[in-house]
């Protein structure tokens, strides 16, 4: 979800970085709610402006990802209907801030459990079909037990993300393999990884209540932090290629000469 809108926010403004990330965790209790819109005067931080409206003030057009949702004081839903109903928010001074070129994206973990439960990896496409249709009607009911009507009557989509098949892990792998090779291009180091390995990475390491993030930290514990640790010890000081292969349920890195890198795109 975090990759969807950090994508959106690529594709629609040209930058990641128009990507607004709020933590919701931040905002479980009451007198936490005023720090989006602004603390009142007289109190600390009143001229700091709040980090919802300040923040779309400056930059209007942008993705804002209110991060677990379900986890803010009902007093964040009552400020969020103002934006949701007239795409304007009043900051603590008094300001109406226009939101009417932001897109707002609210992720959720309700019902993760149950994906958990229901979604082993190889299922054949009728029960995953019928496996996803049941997570979606009890993610729904879980949304409708959790936020108030009005506060859902106002939202323009809700979207059940369909759980993770391994197809889908395997491009995921690939594509954070990727990044890492954008990041070694200016050392001259490729790392290449083996069908073996991503499929090992994968068996050993995927959740599914916890999505795409188990495999991001499974990329950096299993290959860049070792990676790093050889590159500090004076290894592949030459323009190299570093295959990925297991040994012993273990990956390890091979080196191959090669005379040019040309970046990953």
């Amino acid at each position: 979800k975090t990759e969807l809108a950090k994508a959106l926010a690529e594709f629609l403004f040209n930058d990641e970085s128009a990507l607004v990330k709020i933590d919701m965790s931040e905002y479980m209790e009451r007198f936490n709610v005023s720090r989006l819109t602004g603390a009142p005067p007289g109190y600390v931080g009143y001229e700091e402006g709040g980090q919802l409206t300040e923040t779309v003030r400056r930059r209007p057009y942008s993705v804002v990802l209110f991060d677990e949702i379900e986890k803010a004081h009902p007093d964040v839903f009552n400020a969020l209907l103002q934006v949701l109903d007239e795409g304007v928010l009043t900051d603590n001074f008094g300001r109406k801030v226009d939101f009417k070129n932001t897109v707002l994206i609210m992720t959720s973990n309700l019902g993760t459990r149950l994906t958990e439960k229901t979604t082993p990896l190889g299922f054949q496409k009728n029960t995953w079909e019928d496996t996803y249709r049941t997570i979606r009607e009890n993610v729904l009911g879980e949304l409708k037990k959790t936020f108030n009507p009005e506060f859902l009557n106002r939202v323009d989509e809700t979207v059940v993300f369909h759980p993770l098949k391994k197809e889908h892990l395997s491009k995921i792998v690939v594509l954070l393999v990727n990044e890492l090779n954008r990041q070694l291009l200016d050392q001259d180091l490729a790392v290449d990884l083996n069908d073996e390995v991503i499929d090992w990475l994968i068996s050993n390491n995927y959740q599914p209540a916890y999505g795409a993030r188990p495999m991001r930290r499974a990329i950096q514990r299993y290959i860049e932090d070792p990676l790093s640790e050889e590159i500090l010890k004076g290894r592949f000081k030459n323009t190299k290629k570093i295959r990925v292969v297991l040994e012993k349920d273990s990956p390890v890195f091979i080196e191959e000469e090669v005379e040019e890198l040309v970046s990953t795109s």
